[in-house]
Parts: C-alpha cells; sequence; structure tokens
C-alpha cells in the first residue's frame, strides 16, 4: 500500500489528486494553510473509501522550519511517506517594474523556496528509508519565459522543476537512485481555483477530474516528466520551446 503526502491539498489540483488517489488504494497524508477545507475533504473520502487512512496538518511551505517538522511528523504517523507531491503554489503576478513587485515575490517565495524546503524535507525522508518517489508539479509556462503577470510564475516553475531535475541527476547511478524514483508534471490548463479567470479565455481548459487524471496517471507510471493531458500540450510544449519569439507571443 503506498502513502502519499500532498501539499496544497485543500482545493483544485491537490484536493482532486487526493480523492482520485485514495480511490485507487493509497493512504494520504495531506497538507495546507486552510485546515478547515483538510477536514471537509477528509470527511468526503473516508465517506468514500472509510479503509483508507488520511493524516491533515496545517502546513506554510513559505517556512523553512515547519517543513521538515510536520513531514516528520506525518512520516511518523503513518509508517513512511512512499511518495510526496510538491504541489502547493501560488498564481499571483505582475509585469515586471509596474509598482507591484510585493506580488512577484510573494509568488516566487511559496514557489520556488517553498518548493525547495518540500524537496529537502522530503529527500531527507527518502534518503533514510532509501525509498521514495518525488512529484514536483511544474506548470506548461515552465517552458519559455513568459509575458507580464506570467513573468515571474513561470520562472518559479521552471526553478522548481531544475530542482527535481537536478535531484534526478545526482541519483542516476547510484545505488540509492535504483530506489528513489523523480517525476516532473507540467500541466496545462487545468480548471482551478488559480487559473479561474484563464478558463474564460481559452478553449484548452480541462476539468479539473480529467486534468487530474492524466497526472496520476503518469504518477502511477513513475514518468521523469509528462506534459498533462499529453494532447494538446506535449506536442505544443515543442512549440513553445522552439518557435520564434514573434509567433510565440502570437499564441499566448
Amino acid at each position: 500500500m503506498t502513502t502519499t503526502l500532498i501539499t496544497g491539498a485543500s482545493s483544485g489540483l491537490g484536493a482532486e489528486m487526493a480523492r482520485q488517489l485514495a480511490a485507487r488504494g493509497e493512504d494520504l497524508a495531506l497538507c495546507a494553510r486552510r485546515t478547515d477545507r483538510l477536514e471537509e475533504l477528509r470527511t468526503e473520502i473516508l465517506a468514500a473509501h472509510p479503509e483508507r487512512r488520511v493524516a491533515l496538518r496545517t502546513l506554510d511551505v513559505t517556512d523553512p522550519d515547519q517543513v521538515p517538522v510536520v513531514f516528520e511528523e506525518l512520516r511518523a504517523e503513518l509508517g513512511g511517506l512512499d511518495r510526496v507531491v510538491v504541489n502547493a503554489g501560488l498564481g499571483k503576478g505582475a509585469a515586471l517594474g509596474t509598482g507591484q513587485a510585493a506580488a512577484n515575490r510573494e509568488t516566487a517565495t511559496t514557489n520556488f523556496l517553498g518548493a525547495l524546503a518540500q524537496t529537502e524535507a522530503a529527500v531527507e525522508v527518502f534518503r533514510a528509508q532509501r525509498s521514495g518517489h518525488l512529484v514536483m508539479v511544474s506548470s506548461m509556462s515552465a517552458m519559455r519565459g513568459m509575458p507580464k503577470s506570467m513573468t515571474t510564475y513561470a520562472a518559479t516553475k521552471i526553478g522548481a522543476a531544475f530542482l527535481a531535475e537536478g535531484l534526478r541527476t545526482e541519483l542516476h547511478g547510484t545505488e540509492l537512485g535504483r530506489t528513489v524514483d523523480v517525476t516532473v508534471l507540467y500541466p496545462g490548463y487545468i480548471a482551478s481555483e488559480m487559473n479561474e479567470q484563464v478558463a474564460q479565455q481559452t478553449p484548452l481548459m480541462v476539468s479539473t477530474e480529467k486534468g487530474v487524471r492524466s497526472m496520476v496517471a503518469a504518477i502511477e507510471k513513475r514518468a521523469d516528466s509528462a506534459c498533462v493531458p499529453a494532447l494538446p500540450w506535449a506536442p505544443l510544449s515543442v512549440v513553445m520551446k522552439h518557435a520564434p519569439l514573434g509567433v510565440l507571443k502570437r499564441l499566448l
């Protein structure tokens, strides 16, 4: 039986991952700042799957001292952590130099420094266990530098992806690398609280359930990386990386 820790689990992609992983027989360690929503989610999951174990903790991923403590508490309570999904994040942002640096700093702190704290804590657990699976939730925006309100967000997401990829490179060919896997997910437009405004502007948006189903499939395959859903995002990733700048701007 697999035990999965998910951060940012109180809503959106994190909450739906919890539902789908519980349905697949996994026990859960769920973390978020909004514990009222976590309690509601646990009640919902246990009503559908009473045999599951669901542990909850309040967690602010921008507190580097709290993150390892919470991870260790959950590991001890559940008897181990087989997988950690680094999912907590913010979508705030503004064009650079427009007087809204505070919003960009908040996103940078949560999405990159928070991801670093979570990765450090997760890998410490995995090293002690000699096994584990790190899942980093990045974004399709990490494929290329993005303009305006997306600039800082995209930069944090490629930074988070590189944390995971750097760990994979370190572990490759080592004894620990045979028992610790690293997956980076690049979600496209999946309905969530973070991108409610985007939903009105693009036909590429998919439902939370459908999008997370693609994420869970990649997680369970322990893929190195995956654009999710694969269509249209896998072929679009090539366009985003290599299209001339003028073409890219017209697509955004």
